[in-house]
């Protein structure tokens, strides 16, 4: 009992990367995705403040699931609000508190992302810790923003197992820096064309207005189709070989999309929308069954939304003309999130005995070559 314990303790514990044993990321591989540069870690936590957690729930044979928490900064949201937007790429999902982001233009919760049937469960808890933070002690109404993917095939999703540990565990571990990908966290149980998907993340950096700001997106990648990378047709070749994944179409993909960039709600949709490009681009092509969400923020300290309502002046916001160097860096932020999320992930068995194979490294390294992108490991990377 005590070693059950200590193990179910270890496995809440927010998740540190280590070099031990790690797939290589996309860039490892030489794909080079675009033409910006990313940001220093190649994640969302390159836009300055935000930062992510992860609390991964392994259990059983059966339990194969968590959450990932998104915070834009490190104060109090529900006081020191940021812009915000959502853009439905395809609506079969359960994206809570979509409707008062899109509503008022702006986030007052962390963004928490989860499996399909823990949603309320994990909304109750990011009350109880909002509620719980200093001011909030006349607060009545509170937006959580919770997203999802159903992680069914892999994790026994009737348990609805993640809770208040795991939510807290999750938003008291973000932490800036690298963000471990792959099995993790809301992707332990993912399934992404056909191989084990996960969570993903990348950046770029945009000149535009004088400036340069950076773009950050994370994914939960759990969605179907015919898997390119690079333009690489490598799902289809990966079938000439006789290696197929998990004949599934539908799934869902969580795309949170991060910028220091003065955008306001308006040019924060236009900028989410963009991103649908990048999983576009990947293969996907949002089936019937994939719910497809985009939520984007903004971390311009000039937008915050506190008690008085202040703003930056209409006139400082990167005007409509100078937003397509963003929208570039969101849909190449993508789609190498994306790869990430497939590279990262690993071999999971779960639930009822199924396995999902992680993408074989090896057969994809020889499709890379014989269609033109590079494949050999970069050290200065």
């Amino acid at each position: 009992m005590r070693l059950l314990y200590a193990l179910t303790v270890l496995l809440l514990l927010p998740q540190a990367p280590s070099l031990e044993g790690i797939r290589p990321r996309a860039r490892e591989l030489g794909i080079e995705v675009g033409v910006l540069p990313p940001g220093r870690w190649n994640a969302i936590t390159d836009v300055a403040g935000v930062r992510v957690g992860h609390a991964t729930l392994i259990r059983g044979d059966d339990v194969r699931t968590g959450v990932t928490a998104v915070l834009p900064h490190g104060g109090n949201l529900f006081t020191d609000k940021v812009p915000a937007a959502v853009y439905v790429g395809n609506g079969f999902g359960k994206l809570m508190g979509s409707t008062q982001v899109r509503e008022l233009g702006n986030l007052e919760t962390p963004i928490l992302l989860t499996a399909t049937l823990n949603v309320p469960r994990v909304a109750d808890a990011l009350l109880d810790y909002m509620l719980a933070l200093p001011g909030m002690e006349e607060v009545r109404s509170i937006n959580p923003v919770v997203g999802e993917t159903n992680d069914g095939y892999l994790n026994d999703i009737r348990r609805r197992a993640v809770g208040r540990d795991e939510v807290f565990a999750a938003l008291s571990g973000a932490a800036s820096g690298p963000v471990e990908e792959g099995s993790v966290g809301a992707g332990t149980g993912t399934v992404c064309f056909g191989f084990k998907g996960g969570i993903g993340t990348s950046s770029r950096k945009a000149q535009t207005g004088g400036a340069e700001y950076v773009v950050g997106v994370l994914v939960q990648s759990n969605f179907g189709g015919v898997l390119r990378i690079a333009g690489a047709p490598v799902g289809r070749e990966l079938e000439r070989e006789g290696i197929r994944g998990r004949d599934s179409h539908d799934g869902s993909c969580m795309i949170v999309v991060a910028t220091d960039a003065p955008l306001d709600a308006r040019n924060l949709e236009r900028l989410a929308a963009r991103a649908m490009l990048g999983l576009g681009v990947t293969g996907g092509y949002s089936s019937n069954g994939s719910g497809d969400y985009v939520i984007a923020f903004s971390t311009h300290p000039g937008l915050r939304i506190g008690g008085d309502g202040a703003r930056l002046p209409a006139a400082l916001l990167l005007p409509n003309e100078q937003t397509s160097p963003l929208f570039l860096a969101v849909k190449e932020a993508t789609e190498e999130a994306i790869y990430n999320s497939l590279l990262r992930a690993r071999d999971v068995t779960g639930y009822r005995g199924r396995q999902v194979r992680a993408l074989p490294l090896e057969p994809l390294r020889e499709i890379l070559r014989r269609h033109g992108v590079s494949s050999t490991p970069d050290p200065g990377r």
